[in-house]
């Protein structure tokens, strides 16, 4: 069964491919991956309707590959992923983030991390409205690993983690190319700590 997987940081390819070797090694994957999309939205601001007629084709050209299901793995883009969904359905599609949201409900305070802005922005709207978030930007981390630098990305994401209040319950990572940080996350703040590629690789196993 191909999934198509659809990406607009280059680092969130590793981690989707290791929750896939973990959950469903028998799927056949399939990357497309446009860079310049978080590299647009980062300039630009906010979502624009060009970028979600660019979603929309690269989703098209996916499902056009015979793709069973897609699973966007670019947290900061949630409308554009939608439109996505309603354009191709009844076509499994998903965001990255949804699966990790719905496991996340028994929670009442979560601690949002990203290192991505505009993860910031898109993503705390897709929370259930009981749930309360404290928002936490890893400033320089992103950059940090566009560079090669994982040790500096490493140590600022942590030192983010630090920065929520003592009340949260747990930890949501708002990126896939967060998800390697998840145990030193909890290691470090005590808290439980969410990812999102392995969450989103069960729900989309399950609905196939």
């Amino acid at each position: 069964m191909r999934i198509a997987l659809i990406h607009a940081l280059k680092h969130s390819a590793a981690p989707v491919e290791a929750a896939f070797r973990r959950t469903w090694p028998d799927a056949t994957l399939m990357h497309l991956m446009d860079t310049s999309l978080s590299a647009d939205l980062a300039a630009e601001g906010a979502l624009t309707p060009r970028m979600t007629e660019r979603f929309l084709t690269l989703a098209r050209y996916a499902a056009g590959t015979g793709a069973a299901g897609i699973l966007f793995t670019c947290s900061a883009f949630g409308p554009c992923i939608e439109a996505c969904a309603q354009d191709l359905s009844p076509m499994p599609i998903l965001k990255p983030n949804e699966a990790m949201i719905e496991e996340a409900a028994p929670f009442r305070h979560i601690g949002l991390l990203a290192s991505f802005p505009g993860t910031l922005t898109s993503m705390p709207p897709e929370f259930p409205a009981h749930t309360r978030l404290t928002s936490v930007l890893a400033e320089g981390a992103l950059a940090a690993l566009d560079a090669g630098d994982t040790a500096t990305h490493d140590r600022l994401v942590l030192e983010a983690a630090h920065r929520f209040p003592p009340d949260i319950d747990a930890i949501a990572l708002g990126q896939f190319s967060l998800a390697h940080m998840a145990d030193a996350v909890a290691a470090a703040t005590g808290k439980p700590v969410l990812t999102t590629p392995d969450s989103a690789v069960r729900k989309l196993k399950a609905m196939l």
